[in-house]
């Protein structure tokens, strides 16, 4: 790493990222580990039925009055009134609206996975219009990117890191995510055409999924996990020690995948040709190597926690759990929903971690959880409504500071969750500062496997170093360390005079240089004193442009930058 005068308040900042220098530290909550160890000694499942009380009850129309047609607004007023409520009996009051700075920024990564454009920043900065929270969130939701942002956490979710899939692509997946994301098509939808999905890839790219997860229990684990909110897989091989779900009941939920066949991946360097494999439903019990583990029972269709399915055995049994689980009045669907775009958008749900929905796991605020599942399955499962709803609210718009009373609450919404870029989101926000990320596919899906299963593209390539091994990263825990933070404080994409050059432009003067940095990459202008000392420092260079460079590079290796507040 070459000296600067301001290399130390850089690496302070960095270190500060890696040590977890959240204004909001008091309100993080551990990490928790997905899942238990599948125990491989299969038991004898028991015929006992767990009691009705054990089970999530089908959505009934709540105790709170919601509207009846989609009004974003009303329900932006319930949420704030239910959660002051919880504040009120905690004795807790909350902190006070974030900045236009703040819920510019914030709303810019959550909905589109990178930071406002520099323009951008300064128009609504600037802007005096009372209602320009509500007609940002209107463009945001929108705009490409939208669809982007979600296919990046959708197919790391139904994608899975590991050898079996080396030789498969994403691309198929993660651009049909997209798309169907940017046409709001209806979560219930959107999980039908998942669930049922058919045929050859290049026809149907929701096909990848099974291609990708090509055994029974992978499939029963996703769908629970990912669509229910239930981590049901330690019931596989016996009943689930710290849940009522029994290994009957497992294998009830599995036997709707019993008749699934796949292709298996071919290499491509051997005239393989990915696009044409396909996923089926044979008339019988599958009877594809791997497909079934040791542990499998083979058990008669049941919904999960629900009675068995009628079924005509020579038909597809697929389309059947889809129509359940989709259904408005699921147990599990609409709350599963709503507790994963809450926790999207307020760094935890209601219920935490966001995939064990279990009686044993209270929601934080189950009058408002289930009035908001309620009134999403009623009005049509529709994404980007609910992410407006959220977003509208005032608890959505708190700052990140907490008060010296409130900096313990962990679960009330007393003030928002600092989150941490994801690696998508760094990579985008770094392009659109520097616009110096050569063979940049920001903006396309995944290439998925190179050689060895080596990610493809820079993008992917960032992405899978800044994992560090993980399959997904954690919204509010900083878990990679110092080789990503040297990495990037090294990297071409920090350290490019053209970049600097892009930025200040034609600017003369000093301040204004600097303020065109800070609206770049901190969608903010710089503090009177920033500005002061920043200038004093330019002024004392051997060249103004060495020293922007400077500004630059500490700026996006600061936690400022990489985090969201």
């Amino acid at each position: 790493m070459r000296y600067r005068p301001l290399a130390l308040f850089a690496l302070t900042a960095g270190l500060a990222v890696l040590c977890g220098d959240f204004t909001d530290a008091g309100a993080q909550v551990p990490k928790q580990k997905k899942g238990k160890k599948v125990d491989p000694t299969p038991v004898t499942p028991t015929t006992t039925e767990p009691t009705e009380t054990t089970r999530a009850k089908q959505l009934t129309p709540p105790k709170l009055a919601m509207p009846a047609d989609k009004d974003a607004a009303a329900v932006a007023k319930v949420i704030d009134e239910e959660v002051q409520r919880r504040l009120s009996e905690a004795k807790l009051v909350p902190s006070a609206i974030c900045s236009d700075v703040e819920f510019l920024r914030r709303a810019y990564l959550d909905i589109t996975g990178s930071i406002p454009p520099a323009e951008k920043a300064k128009v609504f900065i600037d802007s005096t219009d009372t209602d320009k929270r509500a007609k940002l969130l209107d463009e945001l939701l929108a705009d490409p990117n939208y669809g982007r942002r979600m296919a990046d956490i959708w197919t790391a979710k139904l994608f899975p890191k590991d050898s079996g899939n080396r030789l498969l692509t994403k691309e198929p997946l993660y651009k049909w995510f997209e798309e169907e994301f940017n046409k709001n098509v209806p979560w219930s939808e959107l999980v039908t055409s998942l669930v049922t999905a058919t045929g050859e890839v290049d026809a149907n790219p929701a096909v990848m999924y099974y291609l990708a997860n090509r055994s029974i229990d992978k499939l029963t684990d996703t769908v629970g996990q990912h669509f229910l909110g239930l981590q049901i897989q330690c019931a596989q091989c016996h009943n689930h020690p710290f849940t009522s779900w029994k290994q009957t009941e497992y294998w009830g939920m599995a036997a709707f995948f019993s008749k699934v066949k796949t292709d298996l991946p071919k290499n491509a360097n051997k005239g393989g040709d990915n696009t044409k494999l396909s996923a089926s439903e044979t008339p019988g019990r599958s009877k594809q190597k791997d497909f079934l583990p040791e542990s499998a029972k083979n058990l008669p269709p049941k919904f999960l926690g629900g009675p068995e399915a009628k079924l005509n055995q020579n038909e597809p049994y697929r389309p059947a759990l889809a129509k359940w689980m989709t259904s408005a009045e699921n147990p599990y669907f609409s709350r599963a929903l709503v507790n994963r775009t809450w926790a999207l958008l307020l760094g935890r749900g209601f219920v935490n971690p966001v995939d064990d929905m279990i009686p044993e796991n209270e929601p934080s605020h189950p009058e408002l959880f289930d009035a908001l599942a309620y009134h999403i399955g009623a009005t049509g499962f529709d994404l980007k409504y609910l992410m407006k709803c959220i977003c509208l609210s005032q608890t959505y718009q708190r700052t990140s500071k907490p008060t010296p009373e409130n900096k313990g609450d962990t679960k009330l919404f007393s003030h928002m969750t600092v989150k941490v870029m994801s690696p998508e989101q760094l990579f985008d926000s770094l392009g659109k500062v520097t616009g110096n990320i050569r063979n940049s596919d920001v903006g396309k899906g995944p290439k998925g496997g190179g050689k060895g299963g080596v990610p493809g593209g820079a993008r992917a390539q960032f992405v899978n170093f800044f994992l560090a091994g993980a399959d997904t990263a954690s919204a509010i825990d900083y878990e990679v360390g110092i080789p990503q933070a040297l990495r990037l404080m090294n990297s071409p994409i920090a350290n490019n005079p053209a970049a600097v050059r892009a930025i200040v432009g034609v600017a003369s003067d000093p301040v204004e240089a600097i303020e065109r940095i800070y609206l770049a990459a901190l969608s903010r202008r710089p503090t009177d004193e920033e500005k002061k000392n920043l200038a004093d420092y330019v002024n004392k260079s051997s060249t103004r442009a060495t020293a922007y460079g400077d500004i630059l590079w500490a700026v996006l290796n600061s936690s400022e930058f990489t985090l969201v507040r």
